[in-house]
């Protein structure tokens, strides 16, 4: 039997792709723990982080979309590129 292959986006994608797969890892963990530090290991942290986990999110993505192009110009005056 042929193992199925994952379809994949084509490479233009990968300017929203990007800002997406970050601003959802990031606010996932960075929600979660301020949740905790505000109402401690309780069942109304359980119910409170989706919501602040949401309204998190629903921030940093259209900001990452928007400071991306700049952070990459700062990065290339940072670093120097691959050899």
């Amino acid at each position: 039997m042929r193992p199925s292959k994952l379809r994949r986006l084509p490479a233009r994608y990968a300017a929203v792709m990007m800002p997406l797969l970050l601003s959802i890892i990031m606010t996932f963990v960075v929600s979660g723990i301020a949740t905790m530090r505000a109402l401690g290991p309780t069942p109304a942290f359980l119910q409170a982080w989706p919501g602040s986990w949401v309204l998190s999110w629903l921030v940093a993505f259209p900001t990452l979309l928007l400071v991306m192009p700049l952070v990459r110009r700062l990065l290339a005056l940072l670093v120097a590129p691959p050899a």
